[in-house]
């Protein structure tokens, strides 16, 4: 039976639902509870009426969405429908140098978002779902940290992301104030009010991305890309923003927000909104202040007998110039020296050249550290550990370890990390390690290792050199990711220019032989010890192995020439057995004789490494043995005469304890 026009008029008007034409406007959210907002994480609504996404603790994820789910595609034709959003957010750094992780405004099929991680991926996606189709995931990211892994133009960004956390375009955060074609920039987390419009014209179809830190919307927006959201939106989606924070933390504010599936949304008067609530500050910290005032105030009229006491005074150093620009923070000494136990031996992970490293928890906290205490008699002095503070400190990518923060006292350093709670990777490899490394676990930490040291190279302000690559500076978090730390060595330099240093620094078995006629570290040469690396994965040892037979003393060597007889697969760690993918071992073998060229020109850049690596281009001929090609020369074949003719060495090298220095003798390095 047909119909009539009145009932056919009813009878759609029930079938739609109501939030076909939804909008909504939240000057604050004052009176907001679960029914108006559905919250998750950590989020929570403050007194004041602001909605609070994470605070500055470590690995959050907090979300608020709007409850009801909004019809995102139209009923007739099925393609996507224009959307227009308005809200103010801020982001407030625990650490007023360094910003966490930011927060985006998202368009999900779920409010729940099961599974996605924290850091990186904004609480929104996580490792394995990252790039799927079937996400049907819209988001526009206010990021504050440069992921080298997700191509991340910057540490001060807006992008957009379309079912992964890599932006499909994105721009530095900013605005343009009317009549004036220069962009002015905006600092994401500089805990002021920035409000921000996302207009989505689906008959174009095109998305407008405009900030301002003014209440007026700028007529020109920041970002403009044409794009179809058809094939993402699925019929009803929920709106809403996600944050989330990793171990250096922000926290993330909502102070209002506008929306409108009709029009455009309405802006919001940054005056009207409530204000951040007054930062409170550690009381401890007060304390200790106070207490340093009253004592620097007790010198000015004491007498020179309460100068003897304060020399005596074991734990205080007078403040430095170089402390006052420092990032990462600084705790007490005491408080460090407490949370290992008085650096008890049991707390003890391992020791190196430069000081021992030991097992703690961070202050008024219970995240566990790893601490490493340079000592008066180590050669890393103040400057040293000065510029690792200062540069090194800002370094984040998820495959480095993360300087967290640092103390001293008088001549004594000490250095925060991330803890791996698996500790380092020659752990696992060499010797009789407890547990046996798949090689599918061994593959994913050399792609680890290698996309930390592109970022290094080619992903900073800077171009970091680490100098000390071995599997002992890879460490391995609860998840066995690979992370490559020590930066202790470490050396920075503008791109396009060179290092001035002439000092020559390493670790025997991974050092460039052009280091020793040069003294210029470069990043051909942490190539080269990347190469050393590659081998020593595979094959489970040293580069150097002085318990081996003569035609085994020498990794790369050995490799070759079982490469030059056919039967480059002899080498796999046997303790392998037979269990690995012989397509991939070949390549990694290939590549790290290619990285252990004693040509530099010969060897490839980190960037081509990866290609090689992901199997997006093959390895080039180049490979070939000496004899056929020319020109492509491994090994160590002087340093290999000389050291089988020395009967005095220890068979139990012992490694890289020492740095290597210009005119040090080489068996002080590695004699028991």
């Amino acid at each position: 039976m047909l119909l009539s026009p009145l009932l056919l008029l009813l009878h759609l008007s029930f079938s739609i639902p109501p939030s076909f034409s939804q909008s909504f406007f939240y000057n604050g959210f004052k009176n907001c509870d679960s029914t108006n907002i559905t919250m998750n994480g950590v989020a929570e609504i403050t007194d004041d009426g602001i909605l609070r996404l994470t605070d500055v603790r470590s690995r959050l994820i907090g979300r608020g969405f709007y409850p009801d789910p909004i019809r995102f595609k139209s009923p007739t034709t099925g393609t996507s429908l224009s959307f227009s959003t308005s809200f103010v957010f801020a982001v407030v750094p625990k650490y007023r140098q360094l910003g966490g992780h930011g927060l985006a405004f998202t368009i999900s099929p779920t409010k729940d978002l099961v599974g996605a991680q924290p850091s990186q991926y904004l609480g929104l996606l996580n490792c394995s779902l990252n790039g799927n189709s079937s996400n049907h995931l819209f988001a526009v990211e206010f990021d504050t940290v440069q992921d080298y892994e997700f191509v991340d133009i910057d540490d001060n960004h807006v992008g957009v992301n379309i079912n992964r956390m890599r932006s499909v375009n994105s721009t530095r955060a900013g605005f343009f104030v009317d009549g004036d074609s220069t962009k002015q920039e905006i600092c994401l987390h500089s805990g002021k009010k920035i409000q921000a419009w996302i207009d989505y014209d689906a008959d174009i179809p095109q998305l407008n991305i405009t900030l301002s830190i003014y209440s007026k919307k700028p007529s020109t927006p920041i970002l403009s890309l044409p794009v179809d959201l058809s094939p993402v939106f699925q019929d009803f989606m929920y709106v809403g923003f996600s944050a989330s924070t990793g171990l250096l933390a922000s926290s993330h504010y909502v102070f209002g927000w506008s929306f409108n599936m009709t029009g455009k949304a309405k802006s919001l008067n940054l005056h009207c909104l409530p204000s951040l609530p007054p930062f409170k500050k550690n009381k401890r910290g007060f304390i200790i202040g106070l207490s340093v005032s009253v004592i620097l105030a007790f010198f000015i009229i004491a007498t020179g007998g309460a100068v003897y006491v304060f020399k005596q005074f074991n734990h205080v150093d007078m403040v430095e110039d170089w402390e006052l620009d420092v990032g990462p923070q600084k705790y007490s000494y005491k408080d460090l020296k407490d949370s290992t136990k008085g650096f008890h031996e049991k707390e003890m992970l391992g020791y190196g050249g430069s000081g021992k490293v030991y097992k703690g928890v961070l202050p008024n906290s219970t995240t566990q550290i790893a601490l490493k205490r340079i000592l008066k008699e180590s050669k890393h002095g103040q400057k040293e550990f000065a510029s690792e503070i200062s540069t090194i400190g800002r370094l984040r990518h998820r495959n480095l370890v993360q300087l967290l923060g640092w103390s001293r006292r008088k001549g004594e350093f000490l250095l925060i990390y991330d803890f791996m709670s698996n500790g380092s990777l020659d752990n696992y490899i060499f010797n009789n390690p407890k547990t046996i490394l798949s090689w599918e676990q061994r593959f994913k930490i050399i792609n680890d290792v290698s996309n930390g040291l592109l970022y290094l190279h080619e992903g900073w302000e800077q171009t970091v050199l680490h100098r000390d690559i071995k599997a002992g500076n890879v460490l391995l978090d609860s998840e066995l990711n690979g992370r490559l730390g020590d930066f202790g060595l470490a050396k920075l330099y503008d791109h396009g220019s060179h290092p001035t240093t002439t000092k020559v620094v390493g670790t025997l078995g991974y050092m460039a032989p052009e280091l020793t006629r040069t003294g210029k570290p470069t990043t051909s040469s942490d190539v080269f010890a990347f190469g050393a690396l590659l081998l020593e994965v595979v094959c489970g040892r040293r580069p150097i192995e002085l318990k081996a037979s003569p035609e085994e003393l020498i990794l790369v060597d050995w490799v070759m020439d079982k490469w030059r007889e056919g039967r480059l697969l002899e080498v796999v760690d046997s303790r392998l057995k037979g269990e690995f993918d012989k397509v991939e071992v070949m390549m990694v073998l290939k590549l790290g004789l290619m990285c252990s060229s004693d040509e530099p020109s010969f060897r490839p850049s980190m960037r081509q490494v990866i290609r090689y690596l992901e199997g997006e281009v093959p390895l080039p001929e180049i490979l070939a043995p000496p004899s056929e090609k020319g020109g492509f020369v491994v090994g160590f074949d002087d340093f290999a005469a000389s050291l089988k003719k020395m009967d005095t060495w220890s068979v139990g090298y012992r490694e890289g304890d020492a740095d290597l220095e210009a005119g040090s003798g080489l068996p002080e390095l590695v004699s028991g």
